[in-house]
């Protein structure tokens, strides 16, 4: 069997304990974080680990009932932090929005630490589309993450020029899925978009492998600004990204799935651990509950499709930028 099958079945079996979780954050005072979905499952976990350690945490989405309901909880459940939480609209789904959403941040912020790409759908009913008529999850997985992060990026660059080495990240989700994705991660269609395969998993599966595919295109043009970017498979966890599962769906994943917090922890390594930031394992990809993992070598090293899919999203984001 080969060996990145291999690896993938031991990112859902005997996974070794985490061994960077919230104990080993240190202070994060001063520091300025975006978690996009920060206020439901993995997302809301990290937000949790951030805001204990003092951290400034701008929880983005489009539920503002939601967000307040984790602010809430999260500043009960420490209350001695000296950090802040703040919501900020986002609905990556709908295209135009997106920069009024960045440029309420920029307005209140001087600098950005780390963007944490963690939201995304998974599986929605067939023939599910964006406000622009993507399909939902290629529009909320893909487009919406690059333009949110496209706006954003002049300010990580400013950060990371007077930030410790290897401290301002970008990270982007990506998940197991990411083995069921085509040859080389991604298909095109006639017209050079990615292929809608008609199938909502083998599409999930395709914006995953996508993610990932954006760090490195992600990586070849900004880690020389000091900027370090991976991708991350969180690991199979309790979240709500399974309430579009069928019945039979949902018995197969509970018998794989984990508490929602070691999932943070995957997104914590990732993000905040000195050994994702060094040099040589910048990029690498990562797994469950943060570890260096293998990711399908057909991925790995599709450079042409990587830069293939970050000009088509440039293209498809142009009037909304």
């Amino acid at each position: 069997m080969p060996s990145a099958w291999m690896d993938a079945i031991w990112q859902c079996f005997r996974i070794p304990a985490p061994t960077f979780t919230d104990a080993q954050l240190q202070s994060q005072a001063g520091r300025v974080f975006i978690v996009t979905g920060g206020y439901a499952g993995c997302g809301k976990e990290l937000t949790k680990m951030l805001y204990s350690k003092h951290g400034t945490i701008y929880i983005a989405g489009r539920s503002q009932d939601k967000a307040d309901a984790a602010i809430k909880e999260i500043k009960a459940l420490y209350p001695s932090s000296d950090g802040r939480l703040e919501f900020l609209f986002l609905d990556l789904a709908d295209l135009p929005t997106i920069k009024k959403s960045a440029d309420t941040f920029l307005a209140k912020e001087q600098r950005l630490d780390v963007l944490t790409n963690n939201a995304g759908v998974m599986t929605p009913p067939k023939g599910s589309k964006t406000a622009q008529s993507y399909e939902l999850q290629l529009g909320t997985n893909v487009l919406g993450p690059y333009l949110f992060t496209s706006f954003l990026t002049p300010l990580l660059q400013k950060t990371a020029a007077s930030s410790p080495a290897g401290s301002v990240r970008v990270t982007w989700a990506a998940s197991l899925a990411t083995m069921f994705s085509p040859k080389g991660g991604i298909a095109w269609d006639e017209s050079g978009s990615p292929k809608l395969h008609g199938t909502p998993t083998v599409d999930y599966a395709q914006t995953k492998a996508s993610n990932a595919l954006l760090a490195m295109a992600y990586a070849s043009r900004y880690s020389k600004d000091g900027i370090v970017t991976n991708a991350w498979n969180p690991g199979n966890l309790q979240s709500e990204l399974q309430r579009h599962q069928s019945g039979i769906e949902k018995v197969v994943t509970k018998l794989l799935i984990y508490p929602t917090v070691f999932g943070g922890y995957t997104e914590l390594f990732a993000g905040w651990s000195d050994e994702a930031g060094k040099p040589e394992n910048a990029g690498k990809y990562i797994g469950p509950w943060g570890r260096f993992v293998i990711l399908r070598e057909d991925i790995k090293t599709n450079k042409d499709g990587a830069t293939k899919l970050w000009e088509w999203c440039e293209k498809e984001t142009a009037t909304y930028k």
